[in-house]
């Protein structure tokens, strides 16, 4: 079956918490990340089930074609079974731009060239994707124009406890303000806080980076820490991008009529503030999904 696609770019407003449920480190409640390239994550299956419960609006057959059933019928064998199949598909969203302290203009938002590569893949048939950035060997901060993190005594990036020296690149501002496409109100600070370094560094940004906050629960008879109630939780920053894909074929709900492109444009016909993750209730995961204007793509196998 062919799937028309659409990408989207996840943007958190608050430290996004992602989890796997388990530790085998110092942190108790680590995020989500891939394994391969331990790049954090939001899985496509936590991002359709706040979708599923934000478009509860919708008309009921048309709910039922884009997220399946709300009831189940009983096969032949006797086994419950989903009458039809929801007809979107949501891909995970990937980290393209971490959050990092910035000793100039307060934050950075940092990528890499693996990052972006990586991120093109989604991304690709879009008007106006940049292309590959070369990578280039050494720690290096490239930024485009007027980049408020860079510094114009020193020329150079201060990140956490790193000091790069800088290399302005067109590309790199070309990059910023591809993203921003999606995030017209952020714009100028994608642009003026995108910073590129190479792949390394970025791998020990990603070790580094992100936000970890120790917890407790009081026990309220002795008004202490309850016992064995002490852990460390990681987030994504506040700030961090996410790219992924929405993807639909026609809807198999019979009677309902959709296309793959009605599908899309249902669920998510304009940028949403959406809750995702855990710890919702101390203020994690809220995050805004857009669109890339135009974004509509023809069908893939």
């Amino acid at each position: 079956m062919s799937l028309e696609t659409r990408p989207y770019l996840l943007h958190a407003l608050s430290p996004l918490h992602a989890g796997t449920g388990q530790s085998v480190g110092i942190i108790d409640l680590p995020i989500a990340r891939l394994r391969a390239t331990n790049i954090p994550f939001v899985p496509g299956s936590s991002l359709k089930g706040v979708l599923r419960e934000a478009r509860r609006s919708l008309p009921t057959p048309e709910w039922e074609a884009l997220f399946g059933p709300l009831r189940k019928v009983n096969s032949q064998e006797g086994d419950e079974a989903l009458d039809h199949a929801g007809a979107l598909v949501v891909g995970d969203a990937r980290l393209v731009a971490l959050p990092v302290r910035s000793f100039f203009g307060t934050f950075a938002l940092v990528s890499s060239p693996l990052l972006l590569d990586l991120a093109r893949r989604d991304l690709d048939g879009l008007e106006g994707l940049p292309g590959s950035l070369e990578r280039l060997a050494g720690p290096l901060a490239r930024v485009g124009s007027n980049n408020v993190t860079a510094s114009p005594e020193h020329r150079k990036v201060f990140l956490e406890d790193l000091d790069l020296d800088v290399r302005e690149e067109l590309a790199v501002e070309a990059w910023a303000r591809f993203l921003a496409r999606a995030l017209p109100r952020e714009e100028e600070l994608i642009r003026e806080r995108f910073v590129v370094v190479d792949d390394e560094t970025m791998d020990f940004l990603l070790e580094t980076a992100t936000q970890v906050d120790t917890r407790v629960r009081i026990n309220h008879e002795t008004g202490t820490v309850a016992e064995g109630a002490l852990w460390k939780e990681e987030s994504l920053p506040a700030e961090a991008l996410l790219v992924g894909v929405l993807a639909a074929g026609p809807s198999l709900r019979h009677g309902t009529q959709l296309t793959a492109g009605d599908i899309l444009t249902r669920a998510l016909p304009e940028p949403a503030v959406l809750q995702l993750g855990g710890k919702a209730t101390v203020g994690r995961g809220r995050c805004r999904l857009a669109l890339w204007p135009g974004a509509a793509k023809g069908a893939r196998p």
